[in-house]
């Protein structure tokens, strides 16, 4: 940092109160009017007596207003969007939680979930993990979860208990535990499935690392109950370690139960519509159509190939129209250009059934 006015490291410019390179900036430099000798300054800044910054916190205190936000002031750039808001500038966001939200009340908790699921739906291409109120029981749980009916949002139980960073062990005592929502765990299992196999595998029955166990332990009757209502149970297995043992997202039409079909198709949307852009502003005819329809059909046969389709043929696993029975006179005439895309998704063997028989000594196989 340089001492100079005319140098952009100058610690006037740096640590300036008003518009500072580091918009996040804590610290700023108040001189005096006028401004100093840069020797001067020097000499008074290294005989001033050491200071400490003192009174400092977390931020705003957390409720629901402030984590929904507020959008940006577009007539102060000094006013910029906040809480989900903000995230809705970014584009590439996928994975969307908000682990925060368990710190309210449980109206506000339920209002909030609401406003992430809703975030997700309206931003159409990416999902909510939800975290369930910390301690509740299998009936609780159940009653949080019949309070919402997204696709877009899946719901993980119970909370993740690890040992407490922040707080120095006891050698005569019990090691200090820490019990954490699972949205954090589960996003990042998300992640790790999505690279090593694709948004098409399903994010369950993949290990769970960084814990060291689960606060509630699910058994397979509880399974039972927790499964066919949308709760994705967190199960410890013997010999197999912490594990996400569903993957079901919060809704109730039949079509969208999985997580991992949902976030194909997102997938394959958000794909689909960035990678024909170019088409934008061409002349809307047979050679734009045709050209379209190529590059849709080479994506998708990638897909299928990988596993994320149906099918023993490209035929069977999807199709691409785009030509006048897609459009009508009237769609020409306004400059839309309608591609109709359908797709067979591979829907995860969420029970594994093996019947076995008994066979006689001296029976025969017809």
């Amino acid at each position: 940092m340089e001492l100079r006015e005319p140098h952009s490291r100058a610690i006037t410019r740096v640590l300036e109160a008003e518009d500072p390179p580091d918009e996040f900036s804590l610290v700023w430099l108040d001189l005096p009017t006028p401004t100093p000798d840069p020797g001067a300054l020097l000499t008074a800044l290294l005989a001033a007596p050491a200071a400490y910054l003192t009174g400092g916190g977390e931020g705003q205190p957390i409720d629901g207003d402030a984590l929904r936000g507020r959008p940006a002031n577009v007539d102060d750039l000094r006013q910029p969007a906040t809480g989900l808001t903000a995230l809705g500038e970014v584009e590439d966001i996928a994975i969307v939680a908000m682990p925060d939200i368990v710190d309210l009340p449980d109206a506000a908790q339920r209002q909030a979930t609401g406003d992430l699921i809703r975030h997700c739906e309206s931003l159409r291409y990416r999902i909510a993990v939800v975290d369930p109120p910390q301690d509740s029981s299998l009936a609780e749980v159940r009653r949080f979860r019949a309070q919402f009916d997204s696709s877009y949002a899946a719901l993980y139980y119970p909370w993740v208990r690890i040992v407490d960073p922040s707080r120095r062990p006891d050698p005569g005592g019990p090691t200090p535990m820490l019990d954490l929502p699972p949205s954090g765990f589960v996003a990042g299992v998300y992640a790790r499935t999505d690279a090593e196999r694709g948004v098409h595998k399903a994010p369950a029955n993949e290990v769970v690392y960084g814990l060291d166990r689960f606060a509630t332990t699910v058994t397979g009757d509880r399974q039972a109950v927790l499964n066919p209502e949308g709760v994705n149970a967190l199960r410890f297995f013997e010999g197999r370690a912490n594990r996400i043992w569903g993957a079901r997202t919060m809704s109730s039409d039949p079509e969208w139960i999985y997580v991992n079909v949902r976030r194909l198709f997102i997938y394959l949307e958000h794909s689909i519509f960035r990678s024909t852009q170019w088409a934008v502003f061409e002349p809307n005819n047979q050679a734009l159509w045709s050209s379209i329809r190529q590059s849709i059909e080479d994506f998708l046969l990638v897909a299928w190939r990988s596993g994320a389709l149906m099918g023993n043929r490209p035929e069977e696993a999807f199709f691409v129209r785009c030509d006048r029975t897609t459009m009508t006179q009237n769609d020409l005439d306004n400059g839309r250009l309608i591609c109709l895309i359908g797709v067979a998704p591979t829907y995860p063997a969420e029970f594994v059934i093996f019947r076995v028989g008994q066979w006689t000594a001296d029976a025969r196989r017809t």
